[in-house]
């Protein structure tokens, strides 16, 4: 039987499996860095957030990569945990979006 929110047992239950949020981890202390988050959703998406601001989503499920239009390289924090959570630095992030293989769309 699928885990799905319909099948959980109880309430409880049911509102810890819709998502499990993580702080982005420090390069350098390999502590958890405030503002900074990684959330997995029930179906597989995987979200990188900077404070209120979603910058990225991966879809396992098409392989797809949505990036946010106005935010993915906002500061070079959000720039930091982006590569981290993409694992690739910026110069490919922008190939990638020049090629369509990444797609640039208002996330927030």
């Amino acid at each position: 039987m699928a885990l799905v929110y319909e099948n959980m047992p109880s309430k409880e239950k049911k509102l810890k499996q819709i998502a499990k949020v993580e702080n982005m981890l420090s390069n350098r202390s390999h502590k958890p860095v405030a503002n900074q988050f990684k959330i997995t959703m029930q179906n597989g998406l995987e979200v990188f957030q900077s404070y209120e601001t979603i910058i990225c989503i991966k879809d396992p499920r098409n392989n797809e990569i949505y990036l946010d239009k106005n935010s993915w390289d906002y500061s070079n924090t959000t720039s930091r945990y982006r590569k981290f959570f993409l694992q690739e630095d910026t110069k490919t992030t922008k190939e990638k979006i020049k090629k369509g293989i990444y797609i640039l769309e208002d996330l927030n």
